[in-house]
């Protein structure tokens, strides 16, 4: 969740009763092999290109938290309609569109129109977990596709990379999700890469004092130091943690270290609120994986409720309606836009 900018008053409220219920197994007679396939282009995406494990994870925060897992993150910008992928939390750090692209092309071969985009992010995002050593677990599915998306709505809600961890509770109150939660899903940094661009602020000017983070540890400030120096390329990027490419517990271990990557990392094991759960699962495994499964499960559960469709392209919403019209008594067809 390396993210931006979020107003939490203009949160909306993304768990609906009129949602469709989701459920195990819910493509076992439409599509039984839609699981195996997700995971057998998950895992050649990740021998091809092993950080789009982390990223393809990181979609589903992103998607889920802005109304609701629907995948309108995947909607690309039209003339009408600025989408999610250039708001603030997205642009030049969400990555590996493209295997969703893949998942989705192998799944209309097998299964035309079945398997929507959005169940696509949530099962990708646990393979990326399963294939990089963490915990497997039965997702629930049978989500429907937005037919919009709004760069707006992902501005207003996405926290930054500078947030702390009171803010961060707030956040994740609103969508019913606990302090255990948010500490158990923060270790979805327990993968993948942060940029420069996230962390100046901390190495350089923390709270506007002109000082680095007086919580990073020295040595691995002079790390930090080094990679991100003052006036560098912001888009260079750094290990989250020092197993960059193992799912395990370590990333709560170098919090406890003081060397966490982003301030919203390290935040978590300095406010007394969040410390114990970030000091229990750097020494409990175990605990932190059922507790990070709890908690994907419970992100997948939002929804909005809004009226979906099953895209034949993660990028567009399938082809608008055509109607006749009669014109000066003649007929012609035009395209309803949505």
């Amino acid at each position: 969740m390396c993210l931006l900018s979020f107003v939490l008053c203009l949160l909306p409220v993304v768990i609906s009763a009129a949602a469709p219920p989701l459920q195990p197994g819910y493509y076992a007679k439409s599509c039984p092999n839609a699981e195996l396939i997700v995971r057998d282009v998950m895992k050649k995406a990740m021998l091809r290109e092993p950080r789009s494990g982390a990223s393809v994870m990181r979609l589903q925060f992103h998607d889920c938290f802005v109304n609701g897992c629907d995948g309108s993150l995947l909607l690309d910008d039209t003339p009408t309609m600025l989408g999610e992928k250039l708001s603030l939390s997205n642009i030049n750090s969400l990555r590996s569109y493209e295997v969703v692209d893949e998942i989705k092309e192998a799944l209309e071969s097998a299964c035309p129109h079945i398997v929507s985009c959005a169940d696509i992010i949530i099962m990708a995002s646990r393979d990326a977990v399963a294939l990089s050593g963490g915990p497997d677990w039965e997702v629930k599915l049978g989500r429907k596709d937005s037919l919009t998306a709004s760069q707006k709505d992902s501005d207003d809600i996405m926290p930054s990379p500078r947030a702390n961890a009171s803010s961060l509770i707030d956040l994740f109150a609103r969508f019913d999700l606990s302090v255990k939660d948010l500490v158990s899903l923060s270790g979805s940094h327990s993968i993948g890469n942060g940029r420069c661009f996230s962390i100046v602020f901390r190495l350089y000017n923390q709270s506007g004092t002109g000082r680095p983070d007086p919580t990073i540890e020295p040595k691995f400030r002079k790390k930090l130091d080094k990679l991100c120096p003052l006036g560098g390329d912001g888009n260079v990027t750094g290990d989250l943690d020092f197993t960059p490419h193992v799912f395990d517990n370590q990333y709560f271990k170098d919090l406890v270290n003081g060397r966490g990557f982003l301030n919203s990392d390290e935040t978590l094991f300095t406010f007394p609120e969040t410390r114990g759960y970030v000091r229990r699962y750097s020494e409990d495994e175990s605990e932190f994986f059922r507790d990070f499964v709890d908690g994907m499960i419970k992100m997948g559960d939002l929804q909005s409720g809004r009226p979906g469709e099953i895209r034949r392209n993660c990028r567009v919403v399938n082809d608008p309606p055509q109607v006749e019209v009669v014109v000066g008594g003649f007929r012609d067809r035009k395209i309803l836009s949505r």
